[in-house]
């Protein structure tokens, strides 16, 4: 079964954004990420800030690429729910560490903290209702 076939017969919230909606908001957070991701590790790179404070912004975009292949190749629903959770609490962890040194960049990631943590809740009631 293909990926949309299987993704429409899983039990959805019925707020559950179109996949074109989703696209959207991605492509806008996709350049945020890239700027605000990318200032960090030049930062960390030429040591203006330690790495300590790029780390969860690493493991953020980690976790962010993986839950695609999660949810959609691997249709692991639980692995894809502990996913998503890594990445909303590397947000958090993100806005907290960088606040001392880049204020703009903690809250550049507002947008993206809002949809994961949209996107988390969609994903647990999506995990729950397909046990």
């Amino acid at each position: 079964m293909d990926f949309m076939t299987w993704y429409n017969h899983l039990g959805k919230p019925s707020w559950t954004p179109a996949p074109g909606t989703i696209g959207l908001i991605w492509q806008v957070l996709y350049v945020i990420i890239l700027l605000s991701f990318g200032f960090v590790f030049y930062k960390a790179f030429r040591g203006g800030i330690p790495w300590v404070v790029a780390l969860p912004f690493i493991i953020n975009l980690l976790a962010n690429i993986l839950f695609m292949p999660i949810f959609a190749g691997l249709r692991n629903l639980p692995l894809a729910a502990a996913d998503i959770l890594i990445v909303l609490a590397t947000i958090i962890w993100m806005m907290l560490v960088v606040w001392p040194s880049y204020w703009w960049i903690a809250l550049a990631q507002l947008p993206y903290l809002v949809w994961v943590s949209i996107a988390t809740v969609l994903q647990l009631i999506i995990t729950v209702r397909n046990r």
